[in-house]
């Protein structure tokens, strides 16, 4: 998909000889990595306010640490040694969100 996007965005004559990140401001785009951390931002909220149909308790831990200057919702980051375990969904994304600010 991000294939399809570099060459589409390549057919704009004025745009032709910028880099794709450019070419990407310039039409107001975003990447599929940007996407994709988007979307998983979402449903990290939608878990946590209880929009889906699953218990975030078994997904995430809520940091006890009461004084945030983020979001609120700080998580608890984990430690793991496996390749497996880091790139599991609550473990990738809990940095990301503890940065995040409240709006």
């Amino acid at each position: 998909m991000e294939k399809i996007k570099r060459k589409a965005t390549k057919m704009i004559p004025e745009l032709r000889n910028l880099s794709y990140e450019r070419r990407l401001q310039r039409l107001e785009l975003i990447s599929l990595e940007q996407r994709r951390l988007r979307g998983q931002l979402i449903e990290t909220l939608k878990y946590l306010n209880g929009l889906n149909n699953v218990t975030p308790e078994g997904l995430f831990e809520r940091d006890g640490n009461v004084r945030t200057r983020n979001n609120g919702q700080k998580l608890l980051l984990r430690n793991f040694k496996t390749f497996q375990a880091m790139n599991f969904f609550p473990v990738k994304i809990a940095a990301t969100w503890n940065s995040c600010q409240k709006t």
